[in-house]
């Protein structure tokens, strides 16, 4: 609960909580009741996630009391859009970043989701990046598809730390919300170091999938 009222007073962040891992009676399953859910307990709990999303510390501080073990869902396209690529490409461009004194804001680390690899690492910018990464990536002269590079935008979510996902895995802060990064980058001004950096482990011919859709919400089961 503390992490989730720190995220709307000191931030302004809206937030929703989300479904739980449930460890009683046997191995530790989603909330959702799904038995092979792909982001067991860290996703949204019902389809009108986005209208319930509030950035009031009055709000958000009663959501953990009444659920404490929710995971915290940070809606993108409002107050930041994020920039997701591997963590092996994202640290690359983070240590270039760091030395080019680039602005930077909060970076997430997070479990890849069904069908990948590792981990992930979210680069929080401006909203608007969805429409413009295309067009970036198009000047860099990487086509669709070729790199695996994707941003969260409007209508999507991110899980914020300490959240769980999954019976072993944590959200994690690479670089963790502070003073100091406030502001937010444009996605313009790190797409460059990010392309380059995913472009290293690019074959010349590769396509890669579009991500899975994400897991419809579930109504969250009684115990």
């Amino acid at each position: 609960m503390i992490e989730a009222v720190r995220y709307a007073e000191e931030r302004h962040w809206e937030i929703v909580p989300g479904t739980r891992l449930i460890e009683e009676d046997g191995p530790a399953r989603c909330s959702c009741g799904l038995p092979n859910c792909p982001l067991p307990g860290a996703h949204p709990t019902t389809q009108d996630w986005q209208r319930r999303a509030s950035a009031g510390p009055g709000v958000v501080r009663r959501w953990w009391t009444e659920q404490p073990q929710s995971s915290i869902l940070l809606p993108t396209g409002r107050s930041f859009d994020a920039l997701d690529v591997p963590e092996v490409a994202g640290c690359l461009a983070l240590a270039r970043m760091e030395r080019l004194q680039l602005q930077l804001g909060p970076v997430v680390s997070v479990p890849a989701v069904a069908g990948q690899r590792g981990r992930r690492l979210l680069f929080l910018v401006l909203p608007g990046a969805v429409a413009k990464l295309p067009e970036m990536l198009r000047k860099l002269g990487w086509g669709p598809g070729r790199l695996d590079l994707a941003v969260h935008g409007e209508g999507d979510w991110i899980v914020a730390p300490p959240s769980r996902i999954g019976p072993y895995s944590f959200a994690q802060w690479a670089r963790p919300p502070s003073a100091l990064n406030r502001w937010l980058p444009d996605a313009a001004e790190l797409i460059n170091p990010l392309a380059y950096a995913c472009g290293r482990d690019a074959p010349a011919a590769r396509v890669v999938p579009p991500p899975k859709a994400r897991p419809q919400a579930a109504p969250v089961r009684s115990r």
